[in-house]
């Protein structure tokens, strides 16, 4: 038996029998389904993760915030790197489930740049994709990372498409909508797992989505019609074509991060990595054909 589950096998709130299941599919945590006399839940094992801005404090309270406004399922216990919450019966999505319901997963989106912000309680945290890619980039950098050498042509991109963004409303943003956050339970659609919540600009959660689950041009369109009630003009258009360029790039150096700290079973970091740097230089170029080159 591993630590992590040893753990969540010992918590005093279960009650009677107790039947408990690794889940697959998580990256930086160990998760386990577990079955007691009362009811199904979800016991996640992660501790603070500052190589990636992660605070399971402030992950606690975001997903406590995420429950009050109808996003996630309740919270039933937190304790230091540990999270419990409630099951719900339903499916893990894929990037074309996402993009099949992009519609719905916009509204979340929308719920939770609305509603989030009036519940989080505490200190509050931001997010801003520039200052955590220059963090990553010194990371790499002191590590002696084998991307090293491209460090310094990735930060000359990553200042140009900062100057790029324009003025927006201060929102709660989710920050990570991979295809594995959004779940379908048959009648709705459920947003979970926030490590990366924080104050920010509404821009990166719509250029995230676009970039993790691969959104056409049409779909891009419909997407920011709806979030904004109008088609943006050139300048809203070039800062979130900015911002998903630096999404891609955020997703390919938190991979290399991940490779120098984190060791979870079956995952290949370096593959993630490079997978998503591909589509970093994907987007790099279509935002270079449409706005200028960098």
């Amino acid at each position: 038996m591993g630590e992590a589950e040893k753990r969540v096998r010992e918590l005093t709130i279960w009650k009677g029998d107790v039947i408990l299941q690794p889940l697959k599919g998580g990256v930086s945590n160990a998760s386990f389904s577990v079955q007691d006399s009362t009811g199904k839940y979800v016991a996640r094992v992660g501790v603070d993760y500052p190589f990636h801005q992660v605070s399971r404090a402030r992950e606690a309270i975001a997903a406590r915030a995420a429950f009050d406004v109808g996003l996630s399922p309740e919270v039933i216990h937190t304790e230091m790197g540990l999270m419990v919450i409630r099951y719900i019966d339903a499916h893990t999505c894929t990037e074309n489930d996402v993009r099949e319901n992009s519609g719905a997963c916009v509204s979340l989106i929308q719920q939770c740049h609305r509603e989030m912000g009036r519940r989080v309680n505490g200190q509050g945290a931001i997010f801003w994709v520039f200052q955590i890619l220059r963090d990553y980039a010194a990371t790499l950098h002191g590590a002696g990372h084998s991307r090293a050498p491209e460090i310094p042509r990735w930060m000359k991109i990553v200042a140009s498409l900062e100057a790029a963004q324009v003025p927006m409303p201060i929102i709660f943003g989710h920050h990570d909508l991979l295809p594995t956050n959004f779940m379908d339970d048959g009648k709705r659609l459920w947003l979970i797992d926030w490590e990366y919540g924080a104050f920010g600009t509404p821009m990166f959660d719509l250029a995230n989505i676009a970039a993790a689950n691969l959104f056409d041009d049409k779909l891009e369109e419909n997407m920011l019609r709806q979030y904004f009630g109008r088609s943006p003009d050139f300048a809203l258009s070039r800062a979130y074509c900015a911002m998903k360029v630096a999404a891609a790039l955020r997703e390919a150096m938190w991979g290399m991060v991940s490779e120098l700290y984190l060791n979870a079973p079956g995952v290949d970091y370096v593959a993630y990595a490079t997978e998503h740097l591909g589509r970093f230089e994907t987007i790099l170029k279509d935002y270079e054909i449409r706005f200028e080159s960098l």
